[in-house]
C-alpha cells in the first residue's frame, strides 16, 4: 500500500489498487439495488423476464451510478463529495408496488420525479427537521418495511404463484426450495466463514451459486439474453406522465424517511473514514443529491436512489474514505446500466433464486430496524408509540378490507405498511409527552 493519507476524501489510491476497491463497493449493493425494479414489476403485472422488466433493471443500475456520481462528484452545491455509494431503496417498495398494482407505474413513476424534487428541496431545511425523524421513528420505519417486505421474500422462494406466471401446483416444491436454500446457505458461508471481497458480495456470490443449480434442474431460459441489444439508449417518460395526489403523498413521506436514513449514513461514513462529524455542507449536499437522483431516475423509469449502509461498512472495514474509489463504483454501474444484456441475464433468475436472496436482504432489513430502536430508552411512551404504529400499519396490509371504503389511492397507502406506520410514528411521537 502506498502512503497516500486514505482518511482524506480528496486522495486516490493507484489505480490498481481502485478498481477493485470500487468493484468491491458494486458487488456489496448489487443484488440490494436491482431487487425493487423486479418486485414492483411483478406488481405492475410486467411479464417475468419480459423487455419491460429488464429496461427497470437497467434503470435502477444506470441510475445507481448516475446517482453516486452526483455525491462523488457533485454539482455545485449538490453531493456531499463523500464515498457514498447511492442505489435503488427498499423504502419506497411497498407503496410503490401498491401505487403500481392499482394505478399503474406511469402514476407511480409520476410520484418519483414529484417526490424526488421534494426530496431535493428538503436539502436546505433538513437540520431544522430532523426533530421529527429521531431514531425512535426511522428504526420503527425501517422494522416494518423489512417486515412487510418477508413475505414476499417467502413467496418467492416457494416460486412466485400464479400472478408471476408460475405454475400453482408446482408453488412450494422441494425443486423451488432446494434453489432458495442454496443462496441463503452460501450467503452465509460466505458472509461469516471469508473475509474481504467475498464476504462484503456474499448474497451476490449465493445468488451466482442458487443461478448454478437452477441452470442444471432446467429452471432457466436464456432466451430473453440472446434476444436483448447491446446498447440501450434511456427513453424519456417510457410510461408517461400520470398524477396522483395520494401516491405522491405517500412517495414523498416515504422520501422524508430515506432522507433521515441519508443523513445517517453520511455522519457514519466520516466518522468510519476520517474519526470526524460530517459538516451541515455534506449533510445538506447529501440530501440534494438524493432527491436529485430519484427524480432524474423517475424521468427514465427508474425507481427512487438512496445510501447504501452497506458500502459506509466497507468504508469503515478498508478505512479507505477517497471519494473516487466510489467515483469508479459509479462508472461500473453506468456501463452495467447501458448494456442490456446484463439486465437479461439478471431477469433470467428463476423467482425462488431471487427469493433466496431476498429473505437474506429484508431479514437485514428488519434487524437494522430493530438495531436503531435497541438505541432508544424502552419506556411505556416509546412503547407505545411503537405498538401501535406496527400495529395498525402491519394490521391493515394484513386486512386490507377493514379499509375497502377508502377511495383508491388511499386504500392503497393505507395498506401498504410503511406509509400508515411512519405517519402515525411522527404523529404519535410530537404529540405524546415525553414523561410516562
Amino acid at each position: 500500500m502506498s502512503t497516500i493519507d486514505y482518511s482524506d476524501p480528496n486522495n486516490t489510491p493507484p489505480i490498481g489498487e481502485a478498481i477493485p476497491l470500487g468493484l468491491q463497493h458494486v458487488l456489496a449493493m448489487f443484488a440490494s439495488n436491482v431487487t425493487p425494479s423486479i418486485i414492483v414489476a411483478g406488481a405492475a403485472g410486467l411479464a417475468f423476464g419480459g423487455a419491460e422488466q429488464i429496461y427497470l433493471i437497467q434503470m435502477a443500475m444506470l441510475f445507481a451510478g448516475i446517482a453516486t456520481l452526483f455525491q462523488t462528484v457533485g454539482i455545485g452545491p449538490v453531493g456531499a463529495k463523500l464515498p457514498i455509494m447511492q442505489g435503488t431503496s427498499f423504502a419506497f417498495v411497498g407503496v410503490l408496488a401498491g401505487v403500481a398494482a392499482t394505478q399503474g407505474l406511469s402514476v407511480a413513476l409520476t410520484a418519483c420525479i414529484i417526490a424526488g424534487l421534494i426530496h431535493f428541496a428538503l436539502g436546505g431545511v433538513i437540520q431544522k427537521l430532523r426533530f421529527m425523524f429521531p431514531p425512535l421513528v426511522t428504526g420503527l420505519v425501517i422494522l416494518a418495511i423489512g417486515l412487510y417486505l418477508i413475505p414476499v421474500a417467502i413467496k418467492y422462494a416457494a416460486g412466485g404463484a400464479a400472478d408471476f406466471q408460475m405454475a400453482a401446483d408446482s408453488f412450494g416444491s422441494l425443486m423451488h426450495w432446494t434453489v432458495a436454500l442454496t443462496v441463503v446457505v452460501v450467503s452465509l458461508v460466505c458472509k461469516f466463514m471469508a473475509k474481504g471481497l467475498i464476504s462484503n458480495a456474499a448474497v451476490l456470490i449465493g445468488l451466482i451459486a442458487g443461478y448454478i443449480v437452477a441452470i442444471f434442474l432446467g429452471m432457466v431460459s436464456f432466451g430473453s439474453v440472446a434476444n436483448s441489444a447491446w446498447i440501450l439508449i434511456p427513453a424519456a417518460m417510457p410510461y408517461g406522465f400520470e398524477f396522483s395526489l395520494g401516491a405522491v403523498i405517500g412517495v414523498t413521506l416515504v422520501s422524508f424517511v430515506s432522507a433521515i436514513e441519508t443523513i445517517g449514513d453520511t455522519s457514519a461514513t466520516t466518522k468510519a473514514g476520517s474519526g470526524r462529524d460530517a459538516s451541515d455542507e455534506e449533510i445538506t449536499g447529501a440530501t440534494y443529491a438524493d432527491g436529485l437522483g430519484t427524480a432524474v431516475a423517475g424521468v427514465f423509469g427508474g425507481l427512487p436512489n438512496t445510501s447504501f449502509s452497506q458500502n459506509v461498512g466497507i468504508v469503515g472495514m478498508t478505512g479507505i474514505m477517497s471519494r473516487h474509489v466510489v467515483t469508479i463504483a459509479g462508472i461500473i454501474m453506468i456501463i452495467c446500466g447501458l448494456i442490456p444484456k446484463i439486465g437479461a441475464v439478471i431477469s433470467s433468475m428463476p423467482l425462488p433464486v431471487l427469493g433466496g436472496g431476498v429473505i437474506v436482504m429484508f431479514g437485514m432489513v428488519a434487524a437494522a430496524g430493530m438495531n436503531m430502536l435497541s438505541t432508544i430508552n424502552m419506556n411505556r411512551r416509546n412503547m407505545i408509540i411503537i405498538s401501535v404504529s406496527l400495529a395498525v400499519g402491519l394490521g391493515l396490509n394484513l386486512v386490507p378490507s377493514a379499509v375497502q371504503y377508502l377511495p383508491g389511492i388511499w386504500k392503497t397507502l393505507a395498506t401498504s405498511a410503511v406509509a400508515p406506520t411512519a405517519l402515525l410514528a411522527v404523529i404519535l411521537n410530537l404529540v405524546l409527552p415525553e414523561k410516562d
